[in-house]
């Protein structure tokens, strides 16, 4: 088995953290190849090309370096398993005091792998130019500079859904609906429930509430006011654009998925009650 590392580079302990993580993987005879920039963190020459022939990669840092590391490989039938600095995450498989554990699971071949709905993302410009962006967690637009509350509007398989006037609107997929969408007031959706979640941020009408929608929906978002307004657009908190008036958001599933590892014992609903202070009574 060969595993790639790719670390997060301005953690403190992530240097420390490399070392413990490839030190237990060689102890169980598994190959490992350093990123370049985590390979600097503890003196040594990596690999630009990280991912060639890895069977794995893991990500060490948090839920963001593992976000990150997705952006940075794309598209990819290699799994990837997150290993946290501290506490764990909603995506990382372990923290990094469970590394053992992983590598024994590795090790024996008992890679526990789910799969988490990506979304594909097309910002089609005032002239049909066309740029396409892979989001795991979601596609916002949001407003700008000011203020001020934007125009939205909102179609779902080509029908109008709703003009908004807020500080912006989310399309989250199911691990997505933990995050920015949740912090918005969204609702929490299981990870394989094979659907979306459209949030609108800060509403200026109470009566607009979110609205979950199948993973087969084509949702296009744009602006629709007199263009004065400026509005930014952002998948997954990166790739930040200024779009203009008669531009076009569309958003769909992604052909392919994340392959996710999981420790056996870690699931997503015992992440939601720690992560979550959920107490029974």
């Amino acid at each position: 088995m060969r595993v790639a590392i790719v670390a997060h580079p301005r953690k403190p302990d992530a240097p420390e953290a490399v070392e413990t993580v490839r030190k237990s993987l060689e102890k169980r005879g598994i190959e490992v190849v350093l990123e370049e920039e985590t390979a600097a963190l503890i003196k040594e020459k990596g690999e630009s090309n990280f991912t060639e022939k890895a069977d794995l990669v893991i990500s060490l840092g948090g839920d963001g370096t593992l976000l990150q590391t997705l952006h940075r490989i794309g598209p990819s039938s290699i799994p990837i398993a997150g290993v946290n600095i501290g506490t764990l995450g909603f995506l990382t498989a372990c923290t990094d005091e469970e590394v053992d554990v992983l590598s024994d699971h590795l090790a024996k071949g008992e890679m526990n792998v789910v799969e988490r709905s990506m979304l594909k993302v097309e910002m089609i410009e005032e002239g049909g130019k066309a740029h396409e962006f892979l989001a795991l967690n979601e596609a916002v637009l949001m407003r700008g500079e000011t203020g001020r509350l934007v125009s939205l509007e909102a179609r779902v398989d080509g029908e109008l859904l709703n003009h908004y006037r807020a500080d912006g609107l989310i399309v989250a997929t199911p691990t997505g609906s933990t995050a920015y969408s949740m912090a918005a007031g969204g609702p929490l959706l299981g990870p394989h429930a094979g659907v979306f979640v459209i949030t609108p941020i800060c509403p200026h009408s109470m009566s607009n509430r979110s609205l979950v929608v199948g993973e087969q929906s084509v949702i296009e978002l744009s602006p629709a006011g007199n263009g004065e307004e400026p509005i930014l657009f952002s998948v997954d908190g990166r790739d930040i654009l200024r779009i203009a008036k008669d531009s076009v958001v569309r958003v769909s599933r992604h052909e392919e998925s994340l392959r996710l590892v999981r420790l056996p014992g870690h699931s997503f609903y015992e992440t939601l009650r720690k992560k979550l202070h959920w107490h029974g009574g």
